[in-house]
């Protein structure tokens, strides 16, 4: 078989105090645990081929799982310069049932001792495992939307408990069930200290402070506030690359009556509608029908304006407000992966944003009120998230990487990202989350489905004396949710007795079915 490979260098993560130590205890086949805060502009795919090289050469096996395909092309490529070819295999939904078949049999015989892949390679079978690894944890597309559900996160660290194996949980931002590996001390952090993490950081400001709104009163409410716009130009005579982060794909995804404010829905189903082009007609989002002759029910009026605006419009708006600039559009009709290091635009969806050569020059963050005014007990952390993942490209602030948050700098989620300090913040959300009663500091399952089948099924199970019921309130169509919420020692008792009841209705051919799911990510 091919050479084994001789494992990391001296230099590898010497940007992190504990980094060279973790690599070390990888390499002696210790059971490290690690939850790693990246800098940025970090080439994590390299830090995680250091750490699965120093796995190997310690004899052990290695399962590493990230989120969509773009990332695993780019981890697949530092693996193979740092383990040599045909030392790992990719488990991926992308490479058809054939090369993911012929991938999982390499694994399970033994020929590889590296599986990497997205949300299925949880489960790859690897011999002597000594290190499970996640990136980007907080990602919604670690989460299985089928039954039972399982997130790779908790898949991955049962097996690092079960088997004695190291575990790396890796972002630029840290979830709050990372928090409590690192708060129980079942993990240590790996992070930079703070000079390090200031000179690779760029320089990040918000619109919505004092010195902003003294300069533009308009900047509360404008959606390219000067600032932004002055921080898009310069980089652009820098002949430097722009990236816009806009949360809506689309042309206008939700529009309203211009003249009232009242938003646009359809006439048939209430559903919203929205603009598919500048010259489209109106079509509602749910159904499909056009509203060609829609009349606003409170004034009557029949002009229609944007209450979110798209990335593909936000491209068309600024492309005629920088003539002559190449505009790109990253989203869900085409991801791009990389685009040129010279003066460009590049709208993005979060998630899509790609790799610029040397960096981007400024980075701006728009509409953040429609990632922070979501109703979701994740809606702070998952901003941060999104933010940091797109700040992260752009270069340090000595080599005139700036990042604009159109956001009020009050808010913790923007001070979190203006200190590129994602371990305060989840550390500050654990808390609010441990004195509410929310996950992770509970266990939560909940019970979906129609009225009379979720009383049946809470009849039927032996919850733990512990158990609080919270709800119901409403799902979708006539369905509705019922909360069960125990401390997180009790997760197994209350798991066992919603398997027993729902057991009991199978045996009983019950007609009406019902959802069972520990810890979803939407509670709401």
């Amino acid at each position: 078989g091919p050479a084994a490979p001789a494992g990391p260098g001296p230099d590898a993560w010497r940007d992190y105090p504990a980094g060279p130590a973790l690599l070390r205890a990888l390499a002696e086949g210790r059971a490290a645990r690690a939850v790693w805060s990246a800098l940025p502009g970090e080439d994590w795919p390299a830090r995680y081929a250091e750490a699965v090289a120093a796995t190997v050469a310690g004899g052990r096996g290695a399962v590493v799982v990230v989120a969509d395909n773009r990332d695993l092309d780019r981890l697949d490529a530092a693996l193979h310069d740092a383990l040599g070819p045909g030392r790992h295999v990719c488990l991926s939904a992308a490479l058809g049932p054939a090369r993911r078949y012929r991938a999982f049999l390499a694994a399970r015989r033994g020929d590889v001792a590296v599986v990497v892949g997205t949300r299925a390679a949880m489960f790859a079978p690897v011999a002597r495992l000594g290190l499970v690894a996640i990136w980007d944890d907080g990602d919604d597309l670690h989460a299985e939307p089928r039954a039972p559900y399982p997130h790779a996160r908790e898949v991955l660290l049962t097996r690092a408990q079960l088997g004695d194996a190291a575990a790396l949980v890796g972002g630029y931002t840290r979830t709050a069930e990372a928090q409590l590996l690192v708060e129980t001390g079942w993990a240590r952090e790996v992070v930079a200290d703070r000079a390090t993490l200031r000179a690779r950081m760029p320089a990040i400001a918000p619109t919505g402070d004092d010195p902003q709104l003294a300069r533009d009163p308009g900047a509360a409410t404008a959606r390219l506030p000067s600032l932004a716009w002055t921080t898009a130009r310069e980089s652009l005579r820098a002949d430097l690359p722009v990236l816009v982060q806009v949360p809506r794909r689309g042309y206008l995804p939700s529009v309203a009556c211009a003249e009232c404010r009242t938003p646009a829905r359809c006439p048939h189903c209430a559903g919203p509608l929205a603009l598919p082009s500048a010259e489209g007609t109106p079509a509602c989002r749910w159904c499909g029908r056009v509203a060609a002759a829609y009349a606003c029910p409170e004034c009557g009026g029949r002009r229609l304006r944007a209450s979110v605006t798209g990335a593909r419009r936000t491209a068309e708006e600024l492309g005629r407000a920088f003539p002559g600039v190449p505009v790109r559009t990253s989203g869900r009709e085409e991801v791009l992966a990389t685009v040129p290091g010279g003066a460009g635009l590049v709208i993005a969806t979060p998630g899509a944003e790609p790799v610029a050569d040397g960096g981007f020059g400024a980075v701006l963050l728009l509409d953040s009120w429609a990632l922070l005014t979501r109703a979701d007990l994740r809606a702070g952390e998952e901003a941060l998230r999104r933010w940091l993942a797109a700040a992260a490209l752009a270069r340090p602030a000595a080599a005139g990487g700036r990042v604009v948050v159109v956001a009020d700098g009050a808010l913790a989620p923007v001070q979190a990202l203006l200190r590129w300090d994602a371990g305060w913040f989840a550390a500050r959300e654990l808390a609010e989350r441990r004195e509410l009663g929310f996950p992770p500091a509970v266990r939560m399952a909940s019970v979906t489905g129609l009225p009379a089948a979720v009383a049946d099924l809470l009849a039927e199970a032996r919850l733990p004396a512990e158990a609080e019921l919270l709800g119901p309130v409403p799902a979708d169509g006539e369905r509705e949710r019922m909360l069960v919420r125990v401390p997180r020692a009790r997760a197994g008792a209350l798991a066992g007795a919603l398997h027993s009841a729902a057991g009991v209705r199978t045996a009983r051919k019950a007609a009406e079915p019902v959802r069972l799911q520990v810890d979803p990510l939407a509670l709401f």
